[in-house]
């Protein structure tokens, strides 16, 4: 065996023993070195057989599948894994795609798109989920901890590993899982290899076929002590998609006059007293996204001797999202509401608002995300016994890296005297219905919804929001083994270093130069819109799949872009004919943006770790035992920096009287620190009842921190506010870490090759749970212009609650039917909490467990004779997302987003048609699923996309 082949094969048996040692409590350590003639009577038989067998590389679905079945039968704690089925043939063409078909594991929709996005893990999404790249944090822009699945090219992945329990040696932040994505390396597979793939997907609804080009080559080299690797790949997914929604549903009291066709002034200064959610705006959209990424990657391997391997890698991605909108939207305000019919959950499902205004919107949204992650990586077999292991990396992550307009958005309408008395009607369920129209068109007049005579400028809203996340990480580790006893110690630092910005036209309240809708509204402001501007109009016929409920016949089709050009080329000087004089200091003509003081933040994050484990095999009463123990010891500072200011008084708008205008103290800077330190055990047993029947018993203490971004250390109230819903939001740098005692006990059932059974049961006591609770606050004492009377303010502030508890069950079922080719691969999760959200909860701190859902997932297939055909079927119930909706006014705190159960149903197929070259097709959502979200009850729709259907079809090429 040469140097690598040798090498690889002992590393690659370290690894698997090394998943096999997962943490336990330090506690324990001692009794684990004060019986090594005990521990050294364990049967090594069953990691050593899964290393064998892990050596021979089989392809395809069954291969794959048995590779991740040995890989979880070897190891003491929870972990579940997915692998290439060949290289460059990963099981889905999207990271959480894949995961989604583990126990305990679904996903989260990009609406828009339709993409996974995120996933959730016994419950707990997002932010709870720890990603990492070889071992590796990486650096994300989006402000979470979370990574967003959609930035990460699957094509070339080896294998995705989630761990339900912690390996104390890796991560401490996996309340919910430590998900660890392995590329593959030179070293992996001595030799030349090549693998090419080129393919082309439509969406249904998109109809243009875009394509997806990809290629990697590894070799090795000098006596196969030198090895590099290197793949590309761009891929674009175009993806059309209609909308419905409801921006937020606010919860106030009516006064009881509002149920009946008038109200007198006194009945109005009356306080109310019937409690009821109103639509804040509703409306309608079509979006065209353009998302193209470009992965790239670079391995170096090194081995100069027996003892030492060298790697160096670099792995790069930019992604570009371009989203093209056109829609519509309607604003109310509770005080406004006549007619109201509320049903008996205080929901308003019909009602009168005179006078409102119609804005067709438009928009296009461009950002870009780029991400470079270096390592270096050294491991050296100091002794026989003894492994070390010295890791450095450094990953930055920005978005939006030039600075540019990242949205650009547009309002046009009519309104003033042809204000119409506009009514929305609720029919039935978010899941199927929509709310329609009662009235609507200029006054009324349904005929002239969209007649361009009538239609004038309103707002111009442009953004540019810029985000840098940059990671600098070292880890040295130490293993000695020695007969069956395992002996792990490491420490590492880390500094985060998360930095954002936002420039806009809020901020010198340049997005109402041209409010007010013109001539044809009564009004002096705002200018005529000409024919040439509108460049079609978009029908609402079927608009949405297995949805009830009546649009306006269509949407107007404009950019807005071309509107902003249009409007800066008006410009004659502040007698402009149109322009609303007064409102923008410093305005020029050009509709320029400007910093919001209040958006920037700077967040450093210090963090240093070190840990301990201890990992023995013994037998009790025969059977073999094996048992980890171990804890890691961590210790967080925090320097957040920012920009504070406070209102000193607010103004309406001459042009619009929906608008206001907020003015503000002089800057000044803010910095705030704080630090926590924790010790987290862990313990993992797993007890070989047979040969074939495994009990494991896991316990252990996980945290997560909190997102960078709600440590900001000020609070911000936007320039740009609206009547009825002035609103500031707040972090807090003090923010202390979720915290987590996990429980476990499983049972699997090993009763063939390629096919078990397992039941897990699981426990968590969380606390120190985030609340992004609300409350209405006056702020400076500054007086609210339309009522005269101190100013009320929503806001929004997070802080440190209360406690919950998370119990479930996992079950799953892989089977093959021998030598058939069948399979299948099923498994079902059932999830409470003693904290479920309850809808009669009035107070503003509300509080649920969010993310926990029942869910399950099939995959049934056939794999022979080069043939290959998968079908996966993805269930997830209703749940809780989030606190917070678009618009957060609400008397009674943050109001909750729900997502409703989701069913899709996919379909893959591969045909190998030599050795070397095999042909692809997938089909995605194939029953038209949609994705939709409600508030506090079903019937309070907030957003229903229909994403479409996707089909792929390419070809593969490999030696």
């Amino acid at each position: 065996m040469n140097k690598v082949n040798r090498s690889s094969s002992a590393r690659f048996g370290k690894e698997l023993r090394s998943r096999a040692s997962l943490g336990g409590a330090v506690s324990l350590i001692a009794l684990a070195l004060a019986g090594p003639a005990w521990a050294q009577q364990a049967d090594q038989a069953s990691v050593a057989d899964a290393a064998t067998e892990a050596d021979i590389v089989v392809t395809g679905i069954r291969g794959s599948l048995q590779r991740n079945l040995d890989i979880k039968r070897a190891s003491s704690g929870v972990v579940d894994v997915i692998s290439a089925e060949d290289i460059g043939k990963f099981p889905d063409s999207n990271v959480a795609a894949s995961l989604q078909r583990l126990p305990g594991v679904s996903i989260q929709r990009n609406g828009a798109r339709g993409e996974p996005q995120g996933i959730t893990v016994r419950g707990f999404g997002g932010d709870f989920n720890e990603t990492l790249i070889d071992g590796r944090r990486l650096s994300t822009a989006s402000g979470g901890r979370s990574v967003d699945f959609t930035t990460v090219g699957a094509d070339f992945v080896g294998q995705l590993a989630v761990y339900k329990t912690p390996e104390v040696s890796l991560s401490s932040s996996s309340i919910g899982a430590t998900l660890n994505i392995s590329y593959p390396k030179p070293f992996d597979k001595p030799g030349t290899r090549v693998a090419l793939s080129a393919a082309g997907s439509v969406q249904d609804e998109a109809g243009k076929v875009v394509p997806t080009v990809g290629g990697l080559f590894s070799t090795t080299f000098a006596d196969d002590t030198m090895g590099i690797l290197v793949d590309a790949i761009y891929t674009r997914r175009d993806t059309q998609t209609n909308r419905v929604y409801v921006s937020g549903w606010q919860g106030g009291r009516y006064r009881p006059c509002q149920l009946t066709a008038a109200c007198t002034a006194a009945e109005l200064a009356a306080p109310g007293t019937i409690v009821g959610w109103y639509q804040q705006q509703y409306g309608a959209d079509q979006r065209y996204t353009k998302d193209e990424r470009i992965d790239g990657r670079v391995a170096f391997q090194w081995q100069p001797s027996d003892d030492v391997v060298l790697t160096i890698d670099d792995n790069y991605s930019r992604q570009k999202v371009t989203t093209d909108i056109d829609g519509f939207g309607v604003w109310f305000n509770q005080g406004d509401l006549r007619n109201v019919v509320l049903d008996s959950n205080g929901t308003t499902t019909n009602f009168i608002q005179a006078g409102t205004p119609t804005d067709f919107t438009a928009g296009t949204d461009k950002n870009i995300l780029e991400t470079n992650q270096v390592g270096l990586n050294i491991k050296w077999d100091a002794t026989e016994n003894l492994q070390i292991d010295a890791d450095a990396s450094y990953s930055k992550s920005r978005l939006n890296p030039d600075g540019q307009v990242s949205s650009e958005g547009a309002d046009i309408g009519y309104g003033g005297l042809l204000g119409t008395s506009l009514g929305v009607k609720v029919t039935g369920n978010s899941k199927d219905s929509f709310p329609e129209f009662t009235t609507y068109g200029p006054a009324g007049n349904q005929a002239r919804w969209t007649d361009q005579s009538i239609i004038g400028s309103h707002v111009t809203v442009r953004t540019a929001q810029q985000n840098s996340d940059e990671i600098k990480q070292f880890r040295l580790g130490a293993t000695w083994k020695q007969d069956d006893l395992t002996i792990k110690v490491g420490a590492r630092y880390m500094e985060d270093e998360f930095s954002l910005q936002n420039r806009n036209t809020f901020a010198n309240n340049y997005w109402q130069a041209y409010a007010g809708y013109g001539a044809p509204s009564g009004r002096s402001t705002g200018v005529p819109i000409p024919a040439s501007l509108i460049q079609g109009t978009i029908s609402t016929k079927d608009w949405l799949p297995g949805f009830s409920g009546n649009l306006p016949p269509v949407l107007l089709n404009y950019d807005a872009r071309t509107y902003s050009k249009y409007l800066e080329s008006l410009w004659t000087g502040p007698n402009t004919p149109g322009y609303n004089n007064g409102c923008c200091t410093g305005f020029n003509g050009t509709i320029d943006l400007a910093l919001d003081p209040g958006s920037v933040q700077n967040i450093l994050e210090k963090s240093w770790s070190a840990w301990i484990s201890a990992n023995f095999k013994t037998e009790i009463a025969g059977m073999p035992f094996h048992f980890n123990a171990g804890g890691r010891e961590e210790i967080t500072k925090v320097i957040s920096s920012g920009i504070g200011r406070v209102p000193i008084s607010i103004t309406g708008s001459t042009a619009d009287p929906t608008l206001l205008t907020v003015a503000f103290s002089d800057p000044q800077p803010v910095t705030e620190s704080s630090s926590y330190s924790y010790f987290l055990p862990a313990l993992d047993m797993k007890l070989e009842l047979t040969d074939t029947l495994h009990l494991r018993f896991d316990a252990s203490r996980t945290l997560t921190r909190p997102r960078l971004d709600y440590l900001g250390p000020v609070l911000n109230v936007g320039a740009g506010q609206r009547v009825g819903a002035l609103t500031a939001t707040g972090n807090n740098p003090f923010l202390k870490p979720y915290l987590a005692d996990n429980f476990d006990l499983g049972m699997e059932w090993y009763y063939q090759r390629n096919s078990y059974a397992a039941v897990n049961l699981f426990l968590k006591d969380v606390s120190n749970f985030i609340v992004a609770g609300t409350q209405r606050q006056t702020i400076n004492g500054v007086i609210d212009p339309t009522t005269g009377q101190p100013a009320i303010f929503t806001v929004s502030a997070r802080v440190n609650g209360p406690d919950a508890t998370v119990k479930g069950i996992e079950l799953a079922w892989q089977h093959v039917f021998g030598d058939s080719g069948f399979g299948f691969n099923a498994n079902a999760t059932f999830v409470e909490t003693n904290k479920p959200y309850d809808s009669s909860d009035l107070s503003q701190s509300g509080f649920a467990v969010t993310g926990l859902a029942n869910s399950a997932n099939l995959v049934a297939f056939y794999d022979k004779n080069g043939f290959e055909f998968r079908t996966a079927v993805n269930w997830r119930d209703k749940y809780l997302l989030q606190f917070g909706q678009a618009q957060n006014n609400s008397a009674f705190g943050a109001e909750p987003t729900f997502v409703n159960s989701a069913l899709q149903i996919d379909l893959s197929t591969n045909i190998r048609l030599t050795d070397q070259i095999s042909v692809f097709g997938e089909a995605l959502n194939v029953t038209n699923e949609t994705y939709s979200t409600h508030g506090r009850f079903s019937n309070q729709l907030l957003d229903v996309y229909g994403y479409g259907r996707r089909f792929t079809a390419g070809v593969r090429y490999r030696f």
